[in-house]
């Protein structure tokens, strides 16, 4: 693991004495869109950025966002972050990370922006399919592997967006009140986990407020906790605009100044700092410590002197790569529902095959904001299942509703520190006459007993960075055609491409449902293979699909998607954490994935052994194919003396089984993780005396029960 050495240190140390006020400052703020500015007398160079985290984005000019290439910068389109939290596998977290660092750094990059690794406190945030989980052990293990993985190739990772970035409407600006108690459960742990675990050498300040300081003018987040609590020694940069005021961000430990505009000179750690030290008004102590942050870093990216020679060159756009982004893929589709057993179809039972739904014949990677990739491919759903199938059968396509295919303007980035508008547009006439053509298809082959599958649901219209959805709801009229086709067909396939939960209002009619992500560049194969069964889905939710927006917490009891101000006054009640302690009723719980085979769970022995809990039990596949089960080991906190939520994820594990096959499986974690809580009584972390011990498939499907105290 790279990780900064007391000899970096010490290098950043020297280097920084023999540099002029004028050389620091050029080192500390954009002297272009993605990169500071070299020292070359003294062997510096730039420090180059660039946004992640579902693959490298296409190079820019220095002083304006026009593409700078053709067809060079093209890269691999990972999965998102929502999908590889929902593989619940932190080997193929890892891996997402390697091919990321590997591209990063075969492209020239220093540092790659990612993993996001905010909760998703809402399902209507607009950056959700970037973010992880709803749940901080969820996120803060995958981010962990997804870390680890980008620097082994000498590239620096960077966590986002330190802190609560959990809504995109007013993101510059809004003022988030959230107790502290959520700060240090819900909010914070993954970024601990990323700097004390997966050593992360840089961390990137969000836009908001947190309890009325901007995040990167925070002392609280920044210095208290971040640096002296946490020990992170390493570079803090801003999100592009996030500093807005010289002095305030001076003062704290935040480094690097970054935006999207280009009065390189006039970004706040430029000419604005430079005079405020010569005036006597900052100390030029301060802008060493942020010298000396950089260039450790740079010294452990071995970016310095002899170093350069042996540092890793990367590779991208590679065969290997693009394999293991189908690896990725195939573990992070859910089958959410499976009633009549109509998947996996049948190859060689079926003569015709109707697909109907926008989504089918359109890619993603185009779009999403900061997280726009130039990908060398993208293989839509209708395209993986027609080149997977073969031509043994006849495929009929009909579009059903009108989608655009997004395609991200040059200008987005300009215009990003403006709240996004509503696009939706009336398109009722349109929608009705693509309805109706699909339905008369729909009968017809209904009627032959021919299958159907549908594959609808969001885009980069709707799942974008500065604009956050008004409701739930499926856009584009989605639910009457859906309704159309399960009154002809209940055994209609149902496949969503999305990156956050929509309401499923037809859903009592539905016997087949399954959600696929954004799920990179070969989405639609890894899709083909899971529907006709070479490949056996288990990914599981990393959050839950509420019945309706009511029900959720954020908007229900906290305030969401408000200017100015929201309030987090749901607390520690995320998510899954709310519904199961209030017992809401949910459309899928958190943890839910079904596949083609189903597992025994028994013999559960807990045992506390030194400092450590130690679960045994045996898992059965049960059923005629290999698969691969998600235990999950959920904690009932007891004794505490404080209002705490019924459930509340400590750990998983990933285990692949052949058919009949019965294994012993061990879920291990440290007592103090496990019995962990932030007591409001005391204003520190505690332990509970005791806590029940939960094992199972989902937070709504627990097989075994035990407890430690």
């Amino acid at each position: 693991m790279t990780m900064i050495s007391e000899a970096n240190k010490r290098k950043a140390r020297e280097l920084t004495q023999q540099m002029t006020l004028e050389e620091k400052i050029g080192m500390i703020h954009g002297a272009a869109l993605f990169h500071t500015a070299a020292v070359p007398r003294l062997g510096i160079p730039e420090m180059v950025f660039d946004d992640g985290p579902m693959g490298v984005r296409a190079d820019t000019y220095d002083d304006n966002w026009a593409p700078r290439h053709n067809t060079r910068d093209e890269v691999c389109y990972l999965p998102s972050g929502s999908a590889v939290a929902s593989t619940w596998n932190p080997a193929l977290a890892f891996e997402t990370g390697r091919v990321l660092g590997e591209e990063a750094r075969g492209r020239g990059k220093d540092v790659i922006l990612g993993p996001s690794l905010n909760i998703k406190r809402s399902p209507l945030c607009g950056r959700n399919f970037e973010y992880m989980s709803e749940d901080p052990v969820l996120t803060a293990v995958q981010g962990d592997a997804y870390i680890e993985g980008v620097q082994l190739s000498d590239v620096a990772a960077c966590p986002k967006h330190y802190a609560a970035n959990s809504q995109e409407t007013d993101r510059l600006e809004v003022d988030e009140t959230i107790s502290e108690r959520a700060l240090r459960e819900i909010y914070l742990p993954a970024f601990r986990s990323a700097v004390q675990d997966a050593g992360a050498l840089t961390i990137m300040g969000a836009y908001n407020k947190v309890n009325g300081r901007q995040c990167c003018e925070s002392p609280m987040l920044l210095d208290g906790i971040l640096r002296r609590e946490w020990g992170f020694d390493g570079l803090v940069v801003s999100d592009w605009g996030g500093i807005k005021d010289t002095a305030k961000s001076a003062v704290v430990g935040i480094d690097v100044d970054m935006n999207v505009t280009y009065d390189f000179d006039d970004y706040r750690f430029g000419r604005p700092l430079l005079e405020a030290v010569k005036a006597g008004e900052i100390a030029e102590s301060l802008v060493d410590e942020k010298v000396e942050h950089v260039l450790a870093v740079m010294d452990a990216l071995k970016m310095l002197d002899d170093a350069r020679k042996g540092r890793k060159a990367g590779s991208y756009a590679t065969i290997g790569h693009t394999a293991k982004t189908l690896d990725i893929a195939r573990e992070s589709i859910v089958l959410l529902r499976n009633d009549h057993d109509v998947l996996p179809l049948d190859r060689s039972a079926i003569s015709r095959l109707l697909i109907v739904g926008a989504n089918a014949d359109r890619i993603h990677s185009l779009g999403g904001g900061s997280a726009v990739i130039k990908a060398i491919h993208e293989i839509s759903p209708l395209n993986g299942i027609n080149g997977f199938v073969g031509g043994n059968i006849d495929i009929t396509y009909a579009e059903g509703y009108y989608a655009p295919q997004v395609n991200q303007n040059d200008t987005w980035q300009e215009d990003s520190l403006e709240n996004a508008a509503d696009k939706s547009a009336d398109e009722a006439e349109r929608a009705r006459r693509l309805r109706d053509e699909a339905l008369a298809l729909a009968r017809d082959f209904a009627a032959s007993g021919d299958p159907i599958i549908f594959v609808g649901g969001l885009n980069h219209d709707h799942d974008l960075e500065a604009y956050d959805r008004k409701g739930m709801g499926l856009p584009y009229d989605q639910d009457a055609l859906i309704d159309g086709l399960l009154d002809i067909d209940p055994d209609t396939v149902l496949v969503f491409v999305a990156g956050s939960p929509v309401e499923m209002p037809w859903q009592p009619k539905a016997s087949t449902i399954v959600w696929n992500w954004y799920n990179g560049m070969e989405s639609g194969f890894a899709l083909a293979e899971t529907l006709f069964g070479a490949v056996n889905p288990s990914g599981h939710l990393p959050e839950t699909f509420p019945v309706r927006l009511a029900d959720c917490p954020a908007n229900s009891i906290g305030t969401f998607g408000l200017e100015g101000h929201v309030d987090y006054a749901e607390d520690i009640y995320v998510g899954y954490r709310y519904y199961q302690t209030k017992d809401v009723p949910v459309l899928f719980p958190f943890g839910h994935g079904l596949g083609y085979t189903t597992f025994d769970y028994g013999d559960l022995q807990v045992r506390a052994i030194d400092d450590m809990i130690r679960l045994d039990f045996h898992l059965t596949n049960t059923g005629e194919r290999a698969g691969k089960a998600v235990p999950q080991l959920y904690v009932t906190l007891e004794g505490t003396g404080e209002d705490r939520p019924a459930l509340e994820l400590r750990g998983f594990t990933k285990v692949a089984l052949e058919p009949g096959e019965r294994r012993q499986v061990t879920i291990e974690l440290p007592r103090d993780e496990a019995l962990r809580y932030w007591s409001t009584k005391a204003g520190a972390f505690a332990l509970a005396p005791a806590a029940r011990l939960h094992v199972g498939e989902s937070v709504g499907d627990l097989r075994l029960e035990g407890r430690i105290g």
